[in-house]
């Protein structure tokens, strides 16, 4: 016993918060936006950490034109010429466990709502500042930092730990489903998304869509001989917001505190192309949450019924139906399978490097848990900062979060994988 928890010490010892920090600024100032050249430079990047510290490190193109027929294919909204996956690993050929971050963040937004450059990474109030630093670089790189602590401890693992670095997560997924088809799995995955010191132990799904609106247009002064497209959305939105209100009406008690987990949102809209002329057509995006456990079939076919309904109820639509497509990220929902112990271990080894048990939540967004899961991996999310930060301008990430989660995936690889 005082053999093992001299392991232990010496594992958490080695977590090196200077070692870090420096790579979490350097990770942040590559522009890595999903599909962007910036996104494969990055993955490089991490590649030449992996090497130095001594992983066996797989890095590849991945194949998207063959990756795209694939059954689980989750969409895309990015448009991209290139992707790369790169796991590396360390250990012998006991329990293995995998630690998966994904490399892409999105665009910065409007530049004058950041007090700083988003990929000039600053430390402000104890916590470093820039896009992705929360979503999710921040994990990524607590990850590999949990790694570097195996491998400067000096503790020898009898199992097999890797590091997943993925692309694509912020619009679909493709990084993670082609890392899995490569072969690279695990008994347990950890992926260390911002979970504000939680565990989920699930996840929603989200569907992309785009729905288009037919009009007719007329001369602005003379409206009344027009249809407008936006005009005739508004019973449509109508429909929708009620949908939403009817999904969420009974939540999973793992969502405790969410208004609104499975939420139905517009996120672009575009209607007509002169402002004294009545629009004839207006295009609506946005992302739909599927329930958990719900299957994708299922959500889509009730989306499509609202829609349909919607335009069967209105005089203009009924002739002119919206037309509905399923466009962008198509995200399942994903779980823990009940009782595994993976949640048990988890919150050990938080418990054990903070002096709290983190409490079980589900998180009301699409992850890369989902492709995990499906692939009979057993998958929960456990990482620094907060989701209010991800997407946000001055996106940040404490400090103290990353370090703390590096020395809780260290313990939890080291008690995983054991020790020769």
């Amino acid at each position: 016993m005082s053999d093992w928890l001299d392991a232990e010490a010496r594992v958490l010892d080695a977590v090196d918060e200077c070692w870090t920090i420096d790579r979490l600024r350097d990770l942040v100032a590559i522009p890595s936006v999903t599909g962007s050249d910036a996104e494969s430079a990055a993955q490089h990047y991490v590649a030449g950490w992996l090497t130095d510290l001594g992983l066996d490190v797989d890095l590849w193109p991945i194949d998207l034109v063959a990756l795209s027929v694939d059954p689980q294919w989750p969409g895309q909204e990015a448009a991209r010429r290139q992707a790369w996956g790169l796991v590396g690993s360390i250990g012998g050929d006991g329990p293995s466990l995998a630690l998966s971050g994904h490399i892409d963040v999105v665009p910065a937004g409007d530049l004058a709502q950041w007090t700083s450059d988003p990929f000039e990474p600053t430390i402000r109030d104890d916590a470093v500042v820039g896009r992705g630093a929360c979503d999710m670089k921040g994990g990524l790189v607590a990850a590999v930092a949990a790694v570097a602590a195996i491998v400067r401890s000096g503790v020898p693992l009898a199992g097999r730990l890797a590091v997943h670095s993925v692309v694509s997560e912020e619009d679909g997924g493709l990084g993670a489903l082609a890392t899995i088809r490569r072969g690279h799995v695990a008994d347990a995955c950890v992926i260390p998304e911002p979970t504000d010191g939680a565990v989920l132990t699930a996840s929603a799904g989200a569907l992309g869509f785009r729905l288009t609106v037919p009009g007719r247009s007329a001369h602005g002064a003379r409206r009344a001989e027009g249809i407008s497209a936006f005009e005739a959305f508004l019973p449509v939105h109508r429909a929708l917001l009620e949908l939403e209100r009817s999904r969420n009406a009974e939540p999973d008690p793992r969502f405790a505190g969410l208004v609104v987990p499975y939420a139905l949102s517009i996120g672009k809209l575009s209607a007509g192309d002169w402002a004294s002329t009545v629009p004839d057509l207006l295009v609506a995006e946005g992302r739909y949450g599927v329930q958990l456990g719900e299957p994708v079939s299922a959500a889509r076919a009730v989306f499509e019924a609202c829609v349909a309904a919607a335009c069967a109820r209105d005089p203009w639509l009924a002739d002119h139906p919206v037309r509905m497509e399923w466009a962008g990220g198509q995200y399942a929902s994903g779980t823990l399978p009940a009782g595994h112990r993976l949640l048990a271990d988890v919150q050990a080894a938080v418990e054990d490097v903070t002096g709290a048990v983190p409490p079980e939540r589900a998180g009301p967004y699409g992850s890369d848990l989902r492709h995990y899961a499906a692939a009979g991996v057993p998958t929960v999310h456990y990482g620094p900062g907060d989701l209010r930060w991800a997407h946000a301008p001055d996106e940040r990430v404490p400090i103290a979060d990353v370090v703390s989660t590096a020395r809780v995936l260290a313990l939890l690889a080291l008690r995983t994988c054991g020790a020769r």
